[in-house]
C-alpha cells in the first residue's frame, strides 16, 4: 500500500517548492465539469475560429475543413489523456514528470521547449487581445486610430500601446493563481456558448441563412482548380491541428493534478476538446458564410467582424472577445510555463515569477510577425514547433505507460541521488531519442521557414515534415523503448512503499 505521510526529499531544496510539491487531497477540487469548462474556454478563441478559413483558402470544402479539425483534436486527445493520467495519479506538473524520461536535470530540456512555444502562444493571444482594444478605440472615437509603422516593429504606436495594456490586464491573474483561472473558465463558459448561439441566430436572421459559403464545393472535386491533390493539403492541415493542442498535451498534468478522480479528467478532456473544437468549427463557417451576403466578402477574423457592427452590439461583441481572449490566454499558455520556468531554479523562481517570465517573452517574440502570413502562421509556426514537442510526447508516454507501466516513484522525482537522476542528472537514451527523432523533419523545416536559403530540399524531407508531429513522436518512442527496454526490470524494482507520496487517484 501507498505510502500517505511521505513528502519529497527535503535535502533536494533545488529540485522542488511549494508550486512543484505534489498536490494535497485539499487542492484536488477539479470535477469533470471544471476540465469540460477548462476546454470549453480554451477553445472558443479566435485563433481556434480562424482554423478552418485557412483550410477553405486553400480549397476545402466546409465539411472538408470541420473534419479535418474535429479529426486533428481526436487524435491530440490520446496523448493528453495518456499524459494527464500521471497528472491525476501522483499529483505533478509537466515540468517534474519529464523528470522520470529525461532525468532531474534533462528535464528542464523538454520543460524549456514546451515553455518557449508557450510563450509564442501567449504573446499571439495577447496581440489579438490588443487588436480588440485598438478596434474598440477606433469605434469609440469613430474613427481609426493608426499612423506610420515604427521601424523594426512593423506596427503603429497605436498598435503597440494596446498590446501592452492587453498584456498589463492579464498580469492580475498571473499574481492571483491557478485557483483565479479555473474560476474565470467556469463562470465563462457558458457565457460563451449563449452569445455564439446568439450571434450564429443574428447571422441566420439577417441573411435569411446562412450564405454562400456552404455551396462552394470542394477545389479537389473532378473538375476543380486542384482537382487531385486532396491529400497535399489534408494532411499538413491535419498535422496542424494536431500541432495547435501539442503544447497542451504535453503539460495537461499542471491541470489534472488537480483532479478530483482520474475519471474527473478522463471523461471532462473527453468531452471537452473535440467536440467544442467541431463545433466551433461549424460555427465559424456557417457566420463567414453569413458575412459574405451582409458585407461582400468573407470575414473570417471575429474582431474584423465585430468592428463592423453598429450600436452597442460592437462594444457587447469586443468586451466578450477581450474576456474570452484572456480566459483563453491564461489557461492554455501561461500555466504550463510558468511552472517550467519554476522547474530550472525552484528555490528562485516561484509559479508567480514563472508567469512574470513568460508575459515578457511574450513581448521579446513580437507575435505580428509569427501571423504575418498564413503559410507562416500555419506551415512554419504549428507544424514547426509540432516537430519538437511530438518527440517529447513519444517518450512520456513509453516511458510511463510500458518502461514503468504507470508506477513511479515520487519521493525519486524530487531527489538529486534516486532512480531518475540517471547520469549527472541525464538520461542519454531520452536525448538521443529526442535529437534523433528531430533530425528528420529537420530539412523540411529548414524549407518551409527559408525556402529562399534552402530550395533544393529533397522532397522525401518535404513530405516527411507534413507529417512532422507523427513522424516525430513514432520515430523517438521506438528509439527509447529500444534504448529503455534492457533497464525496464532495473526500474521496476521499486520499493512498494515509496511509489506514491500519496494514495494513487482512482
Amino acid at each position: 500500500m501507498s505510502r500517505s505521510t511521505a513528502s519529497p526529499d527535503t535535502s533536494a531544496v533545488t529540485l522542488t517548492n511549494a508550486d512543484l510539491a505534489p498536490t494535497t487531497a485539499a487542492q484536488r477540487t477539479w470535477r469533470w465539469y471544471h476540465f469540460v469548462a477548462l476546454w470549453i474556454g480554451m477553445v472558443m478563441c479566435i485563433p481556434s475560429y480562424t482554423l478552418a478559413s485557412s483550410m477553405i483558402g486553400a480549397g476545402m470544402s466546409w465539411s472538408e475543413a470541420v473534419i479535418t479539425v474535429f479529426l486533428g483534436n481526436l487524435i491530440v486527445l490520446v496523448p493528453m489523456l495518456l499524459i494527464g493520467d500521471a497528472g491525476a495519479r501522483y499529483g505533478i506538473p509537466y515540468a517534474v514528470l519529464a523528470r522520470a524520461s529525461f532525468g532531474t536535470t534533462g528535464a528542464r530540456l523538454p520543460a524549456m521547449m514546451r515553455a518557449l512555444v508557450a510563450c509564442g502562444w501567449y504573446g499571439i493571444q495577447t496581440w489579438f487581445g490588443g487588436e480588440m482594444i485598438y478596434t474598440l478605440g477606433g469605434v469609440l472615437v469613430g474613427h481609426p486610430i493608426g499612423g506610420a509603422a515604427i521601424a523594426g516593429l512593423g506596427i503603429n504606436a497605436s498598435q503597440l500601446v494596446c498590446f501592452l495594456l492587453f498584456w498589463a490586464i492579464e498580469l492580475w491573474y498571473v499574481f492571483h493563481g491557478i485557483e483565479a483561472i479555473r474560476k474565470l473558465e467556469t463562470y465563462t463558459a457558458p457565457a460563451k456558448i449563449i452569445i455564439c448561439a446568439l450571434l450564429l441566430w443574428y447571422v441566420y436572421e439577417k441573411v435569411g441563412g446562412f450564405g454562400p459559403l456552404l455551396n462552394q464545393p470542394s477545389a479537389f472535386a473532378p473538375g476543380g482548380a486542384k482537382a487531385g491533390q486532396f491529400w497535399s493539403v489534408f494532411f499538413p492541415s491535419l498535422t496542424a491541428m494536431v500541432g495547435f493542442w501539442a503544447t497542451l498535451a504535453l503539460n495537461i498534468p499542471d491541470f489534472t493534478r488537480f483532479a478530483k478522480t482520474q475519471r474527473d479528467q478522463a471523461i471532462g478532456q473527453a468531452i471537452g476538446l473535440p467536440v467544442p473544437m467541431g463545433l466551433l468549427a461549424v460555427f465559424s463557417v456557417l457566420v463567414t458564410s453569413g458575412t459574405v451576403v451582409m458585407y461582400g466578402s468573407a470575414i473570417w477574423d471575429p474582431v474584423t467582424l465585430a468592428g463592423k457592427m453598429t450600436g452597442g452590439a460592437v462594444l457587447l461583441a469586443l468586451v466578450f472577445l477581450l474576456v474570452d481572449t484572456i480566459s483563453v490566454n491564461l489557461a492554455a499558455n501561461l500555466v504550463g510555463p510558468a511552472y517550467d520556468f519554476s522547474s530550472l531554479s525552484p528555490r528562485r523562481i516561484s509559479y508567480r515569477t514563472g508567469g512574470m517570465i513568460t508575459a515578457i517573452i511574450a513581448i521579446v517574440m513580437m507575435p505580428w510577425k509569427i501571423l504575418a502570413s498564413t503559410h507562416g502562421y500555419i506551415f512554419t509556426w504549428l507544424i514547426g514547433y509540432s516537430a519538437l514537442l511530438g518527440p517529447i510526447a513519444g517518450i512520456l508516454i513509453v516511458d510511463y505507460l510500458l518502461i514503468r507501466n504507470r508506477r513511479l516513484d515520487v519521493t525519486d522525482l524530487y531527489s538529486n541521488d534516486g532512480r531518475y537522476s540517471y547520469r549527472a542528472g541525464w538520461n542519454p537514451a531520452a536525448l538521443a531519442a529526442l535529437v534523433l527523432s528531430i533530425l528528420p523533419n529537420l530539412p523540411g523545416f529548414l524549407n518551409a521557414a527559408f525556402p529562399a536559403s534552402f530550395p533544393h530540399v529533397a522532397p522525401v524531407f518535404v513530405t516527411l515534415y507534413t507529417y512532422s508531429w507523427f513522424v516525430g513522436l513514432t520515430i523517438a518512442a521506438l528509439i527509447y523503448a529500444a534504448l529503455m527496454w534492457r533497464a525496464r526490470a532495473g526500474v521496476m524494482q521499486a520499493t512498494p512503499a515509496r511509489l506514491s507520496v500519496h494514495p494513487e487517484i482512482p
